[in-house]
């Protein structure tokens, strides 16, 4: 995954250099640090951002719909976010996904994210039906948390 510099993703997202250091530094913006301690951000971080700016129009270096999968499901309440933590507590697991600014809590079955690999920092899926809160994630979208870093 190719890593730029905030000041290149800035223009790329049209917005100013600031605007977006300010989002790196209140953790809006995942970003990746360089041994030298600079942040760099990824074409998927990119992609994201570009996506909550502009719901509705296509999504760059995406060839597919990553709901493309989910395409057979009733649900359509989808939030797109990244998850935050993952608590494993006997049968149960509370899952929290950061959308945004916001935050939203699942508790789901431990095996549930153990088939899922749920992981902190992987992209993942809130849906939401009636009063149930499920998590999903798209199969290519697995990451490493270790790949990143909301500094």
């Amino acid at each position: 995954m190719a890593l730029i510099t905030v000041r290149t993703a800035a223009e790329r997202l049209g917005v100013a250099y600031s605007t977006l250091k300010r989002w790196v530094h209140t953790g809006h913006v995942r970003t990746t640090r360089t041994e030298g301690g600079h942040h760099r951000v990824s074409e998927a971080e990119i992609d994201r951002l570009m996506a909550r700016q502009q719901p509705d129009g296509p999504k760059r270096g995406r060839t597919t719909d990553p709901d493309e999968s989910l395409g057979g499901l009733s649900a359509r309440n989808r939030l797109h976010g990244f998850i935050d933590e993952v608590r494993i507590d006997g049968l149960l697991a509370q899952v929290r996904l950061r959308v945004g600014d916001q935050s939203l809590t699942a508790v789901i079955t431990a095996d549930a994210v153990r088939a899922l690999k749920l992981r902190r920092g992987d992209d993942a899926m809130a849906i939401i039906k009636s009063t149930e809160v499920m998590i999903a994630t798209s199969g290519s979208s697995a990451t490493s948390a270790k790949q990143r870093s909301r500094k």
